[in-house]
């Protein structure tokens, strides 16, 4: 079991952070994030992250190592991620990825490899996107390799762009990029799944409670220009966060709070929908239902069973 990644993957509003911490407990184990959200320092309230009391003493890697101006890079971390489980198996610790940007998840445990860029070409969609808008880039998108559209959110400029830089440079759809279900480091995947009317009623009641808890405030203090390197909005993916992005809209005078909350909630229900969508095209997920908390013992059970038939 030491030498398994054990991931608990699924959509928003499942109970991967929870889950996690009883699996922690109960195999000695330390999470690593798999949020690319979470990455981010003072990102905490409208990403979900676990505080240090609610982490009840369990190791956590990977929360807190970016700027909210930095891009986000997947190759960084697959790089990081690897590193970290490395030295927690050294340890004799068993490494338990949990988070849904499926993405850094399939970077860390399968032979994800990243094309080179093209300065040129970068810059050109680039300006593409800044005239058009990732809306109507995503439309491009779609017409041409509709499995990448499918995957990638209509208002991550940043992804769309990487997809049809991959696609111009190598006459590949996007999606062709990504491997088959195929692991360079051994591990079992656990989802939870929850029923659609069960997992909007959840979302909804989160979003309201990060803005009972803050979120607003939180997004002001990582807006203010004097912050190093511009702050929220100088970030081209922290900036376009599910929560952060509706309220900059507030705070620019686009919505009232309660059309951003409101916003906020869709788009994270849709969110919720492609997370899903993307993890159950893999075969190697092991599904457990999450309408009520799953116990621990099911859990374990299910990485046990399937850690059998891994050989």
């Amino acid at each position: 079991m030491r030498r398994l990644v054990i991931a608990v993957v699924g959509p928003t509003a499942a109970g991967k952070s929870e889950l996690s911490l009883r699996l922690a407990r109960e195999l000695s184990g330390e999470v690593i994030n798999a949020d690319s959200m979470q990455l981010y320092r003072g990102m905490d309230i409208g990403t979900g992250k676990l505080t240090v009391a609610e982490r009840a003493g369990v190791p956590h890697h990977l929360l807190d190592i970016w700027d909210v101006t930095e891009t986000a890079s997947v190759s960084e971390y697959q790089r990081l991620a690897r590193a970290v489980i490395a030295d927690v198996q050294s340890r004799g610790r068993v490494p338990i990825l949990v988070g849904g940007s499926g993405l850094y998840v399939r970077a860390t445990i399968d032979k994800l490899e990243f094309p080179g860029t093209e300065p040129a070409l970068r810059a050109r969609l680039e300006r593409e996107l800044a005239a058009l808008g990732p809306g109507l880039l995503h439309a491009k998108l779609a017409a041409t390799d509709p499995a990448a559209a499918a995957a990638i959110l209509p208002s991550n400029g940043r992804r769309i762009v990487r997809a049809l830089e991959v696609i111009e440079l190598s006459g590949r759809p996007f999606s062709a990029t990504l491997p088959e279900y195929s692991s360079v480091l051994p591990g079992i995947q656990i989802g939870l799944s929850v029923p659609r009317p069960e997992l909007d009623r959840r979302i909804a009641a989160r979003v309201g409670r990060m803005w009972r808890e803050g979120l607003v405030d939180e997004v002001r203090g990582l807006a203010d220009p004097a912050e190093r390197g511009g702050g929220l909005r100088a970030g081209r993916t922290a900036s376009r966060a599910l929560g952060y992005a509706q309220v900059l809209r507030f705070l620019d005078g686009e919505w009232t709070q309660a059309e951003a909350e409101d916003q906020t909630v869709r788009a994270t229900r849709r969110f919720a929908r492609r997370q899903e969508s993307w993890f159950r095209r893999d075969p190697r997920v092991r599904w457990l239902d999450a309408a009520k908390p799953v116990a621990t013992r099911l859990a374990i059970t299910a990485i046990e069973e399937s850690a059998a038939m891994a050989g």
